[in-house]
């Protein structure tokens, strides 16, 4: 048998939606059809990919595998095929936030002088990987630790030193500076899904009683513009959201983040190796790595 697209599309729709009803109707086709299709995949790879012993549908650890595979697949041909950007193959650079600051324009500027008929896409991808995970991305700014496949190739480019965020009107913008300590009596406004922040930067004596899970940025940013929450991020961070109702202060005693650009290899676009001999021209490296462990 060979495999088609339709094949991916129905593993990732199952995968996602967690019911064959469910995904099903998202491709809108009958159930029976989906699931053929699925066993046909299955029978293609040798493997059960969708443990069906329960109500909801769960991955097996083949199906976890194979599953950033074949996202990866079908957004680079659903990349090629999309009419908008027939004759051209935009290099794209994720970002899960803040991209890399100060540099931000500086790039995006240089590369179009020296490249201008590759178009460079910058994109904020709300997961730790910025997109390169799942394919959507060619290159990934990645920001602190990263658990990623041996596949991926990193350079560390530059070190961001911690600042908090607080209300415009807070008290604490009384302090040129400030400390964990000073942040411990509040509320955190922690982004789960990309942030390199959380609770085991305080000392288990003075961790903070509350915390505010948000997904994003933008979410973020809400919750400290309002009042509700401070926040710990990066330099990077006031450099790309100004925002006349949130102060930025430097926060003396919070380890600084390593940002690295991180790609697949081979590289899953040409221009790649100069998108990332550019980056290193404009921000001297502290140090280099092949591979985050």
């Amino acid at each position: 048998m060979t495999v088609e697209l339709r094949h991916l599309r129905a593993f990732l729709a199952i995968a996602d939606q967690g019911t064959i009803t469910r995904a099903a109707a998202r491709l809108h086709v009958a159930q029976p059809a989906l699931s053929r299709t699925l066993r046909q995949l299955e029978a293609h790879l040798g493997v059960r990919l969708i443990d069906r012993s329960t109500h909801h549908l769960r991955l097996t650890a083949a199906g976890h595998a194979f599953q950033p595979r074949a996202a990866a697949a079908v957004a680079a041909v659903d990349e090629a095929l999309d009419p908008a950007r027939a004759g051209t193959w935009p290099l794209r650079l994720g970002h899960a936030w803040s991209a890399l600051g100060e540099h931000t324009t500086p790039l995006l500027r240089r590369w179009k002088q020296e490249r201008p008929h590759t178009p460079l896409q910058l994109l904020r991808v709300d997961d730790r990987t910025a997109g390169l995970d799942h394919g959507t991305v060619d290159v990934a700014v990645i920001r602190g630790e990263v658990d990623l496949p041996a596949e991926v190739h990193t350079v560390a480019l530059l070190i961001e030193p911690r600042v908090a965020a607080v209300a415009a009107d807070s008290t604490l913008t009384q302090k040129p500076r400030l400390t964990l300590h000073d942040l411990s009596t509040e509320s955190i406004a922690v982004n789960t899904v990309a942030g390199t922040t959380t609770l085991d930067l305080w000392s288990p004596d003075e961790t903070p009683a509350d915390t505010i899970e948000v997904a994003n940025t933008d979410d973020w940013l809400a919750a400290i513009t309002t009042g509700h929450a401070v926040g710990v991020t990066t330099t990077a961070t006031a450099a790309m959201y100004p925002n006349p109702a949130v102060a930025y202060i430097p926060l003396i005693d919070a380890p600084a983040v390593t940002v690295y650009l991180a790609w697949k290899q081979p590289p899953s676009h040409p221009a790649v190796s100069d998108l990332i001999a550019l980056t290193r021209r404009l921000i001297t490296p502290p140090h280099e790595k092949t591979t985050i462990a």
